[in-house]
């Protein structure tokens, strides 16, 4: 509910504080007084476009805030949870605007963005000008009106689960059958390189193990020979090294037994001697070992040869290519997954298709039925209206498509997010022409007529808990305009209702009546707002009957309207 409207420096108002009541709220004044200026500050609030045209003159900044309580919105909640906006049992909504154009936005005293704030008031408020009836007449909120009036909510949600399964499942077969296109559009070349690579026997450490091996055998008599030098050196000459260190081993034994700081030269002589001994015998080795083998050698060096020019023709090492080889097979053995892969998510697609095509049958079945129960009830509503004669279709199509993801009685169609049926409310307000779309209907009084009829359809089912109206009762009058007055009080008991006027018989049915006046102050025009108590209502509404002069008559007449408003 709008509890408080605070609007400080703002076109004619220099400073006003309007407290509302629930129920039905009828704001009058004459014309030019600044009744829409209230309006224009509410939609400033709720975060339209702003003018710095619209700041008072001689000031530098226009504040509007609004106080509303018991919002129970878990959207709201949501939005200002991801803005990290605290949320708590009011709501506060606050715009300022200065001259230099700049506009700065609080929701409950935290800085927010006008989009946000436009967000939140969206939610909340639904406001209606003469011209300006954004939910009826925007063909995209049809569907959602319908739902709300069917209690459609479980068959939309299962079908949009349904639907987003199908998707995510359609997403998955569109990401595979492309991986696949590029694994067979490559498989000659994929199986060729792996057929070269393969026939290769590749082994990780083979080009060195060949660069060894090469080396050994170019040089095998080098080392025949240098091992048999050292083996003479070391052994087998009268003279070697080992027949002089055991020598020179007993000479050092002879002496430790005289002084025994020899010991120790004597173990380490022992250790050469062993040494010499391995490193001997180790030479005899090795030199019977050594290989003369020139075809062994010819055969590592064309195979040598193989691994440089394919390492050169795939830019790779030896190790590279075994990771390519790896690659390759794996590409080969995807290919197969794949297709086993795509083949189940293809029978999943079925299957997730006849669930989707079942819940939009479920939905639409639940659309149709509210659909004619919609129809007879706006029928009747504008009958009381004024327009009697009104017919109200709700149009309920679809659009064919030979690979639609909803498949009925052997044809298919497309699935919009919230259903396959494509729904338009069309109205034909007199007998013989034939029902056009809202947006068409020409006469303002009839769309005002219409927007209000559905309105009260929709009550029960409407999420938006405060309607303002903006001079509904254009184009009409008497019996017509008590009609829409005593519509607008049963209206307010669902919802808190803040219209403004010109009828008396409308303005007779307010719970709360505000009177805008204009005046001068200081050499300065002023707008201010009055709440009426019984006797200044009267005077007010007879004011609307008569004019400035105001007679016995209307005053008497006044207190009839009201008087027969207390029984709606």
């Amino acid at each position: 509910m709008l509890c408080t409207l605070y609007i400080k420096n703002y076109a004619l108002i220099q400073e006003l504080t309007v407290e509302f009541t629930p129920g039905l709220t009828i704001i009058t004044g004459e014309t030019g007084a600044g009744k829409s200026i209230l309006i224009g500050a509410l939609n400033l609030v709720l975060g339209e476009r702003a003018s710095s045209d619209l700041v008072r003159s001689g000031t530098t900044k226009a504040v509007i805030e609004a106080v509303l309580k018991e919002v129970h919105s878990e959207k709201i909640k949501s939005l200002l949870h991801i803005a990290e906006i605290e949320t708590t049992s009011e709501l506060i909504l606050r715009r300022e605007l200065s001259t230099s154009g700049q506009s700065r936005c609080f929701i409950n005293d935290t800085p927010s963005t006008a989009a946000l704030l436009k967000q939140v008031g969206d939610i909340i408020i639904d406001l209606h000008g003469q011209h300006e009836h954004q939910m009826l007449l925007n063909t995209d909120t049809h569907e959602t009106l319908l739902d709300d009036f069917a209690r459609s909510a479980p068959e939309v949600t299962a079908y949009k689960t349904a639907r987003s399964e199908l998707q995510e499942l359609q997403h998955q077969l569109n990401r595979l059958k492309k991986e696949a296109a590029e694994i067979h559009v490559n498989k000659e070349i994929v199986e060729f390189q792996l057929n070269e690579l393969n026939s290769l026997d590749l082994k990780n450490s083979e080009d060195e193990s060949i660069e060894t091996e090469i080396t050994l055998l170019e040089n095998a008599e080098a080392l025949f020979s240098l091992s048999t030098s050292l083996s003479e050196l070391l052994y087998d000459n009268e003279h070697s090294v080992y027949s002089s260190i055991a020598s020179g081993l007993q000479i050092l034994e002879k002496l430790a037994l005289i002084d025994k700081r020899f010991e120790i030269h004597v173990e380490e002589t022992r250790t050469a001697k062993s040494i010499i001994d391995e490193l001997a015998r180790f030479t005899r080795s090795y030199r019977s070992d050594v290989d003369f083998n020139p075809g062994r050698l010819d055969s590592l060096r064309e195979r040598q040869l193989k691994l440089q020019r394919i390492c050169k023709k795939y830019g790779r090492t030896l190790s590279g290519l075994i990771d390519l080889q790896n690659e390759l097979d794996n590409k080969i053995a995807l290919e197969d997954n794949l297709e086993e892969e795509i083949s189940h998510i293809e029978q999943q697609i079925t299957r997730q298709k006849a669930e989707l095509s079942k819940a939009a049958i479920t939905l639409s079945i639940k659309r149709h039925q509210a659909a004619q129960h919609l129809e007879a009830v706006i029928q009747e509503q504008l009958a009381e209206l004024g327009i009697p004669n009104a017919t109200f279709i709700v149009s309920i199509g679809y659009e064919k498509q030979n690979e639609g993801d909803i498949s009925i009685d052997g044809k298919n169609f497309a699935a919009f997010s919230s259903g396959y049926d494509q729904i338009e409310f069309l109205i034909s307000a007199n007998p013989g022409e034939k029902p056009r779309p809202l947006v068409k209907v020409a006469s303002g009084g009839e769309i005002s007529r219409i927007m209000l009829a559905m309105k009260s359809a929709l009550a029960g089912s409407d999420k938006l808990p405060i309607l303002i109206f903006d001079e509904i009762d254009t184009g009409i009058s008497g019996r017509v305009a008590e009609a829409v007055g005593k519509c607008l009080k049963k209206l307010s008991r669902l919802h808190q209702i803040i219209a403004i006027t010109h009828l008396p018989q409308i303005a007779a049915m307010a719970d709360l009546h505000l009177q805008v006046q204009k005046s001068i102050q200081l050499d300065r025009t002023v707008t201010e707002v009055t709440p009426l108590d019984h006797d200044s209502r009267l005077e007010a509404i007879a004011g609307l009957i008569s004019g400035k002069d105001i007679s016995p008559a209307s005053l008497s007449l006044a207190a009839e309207l009201v008087a027969a408003a207390e029984s709606v």
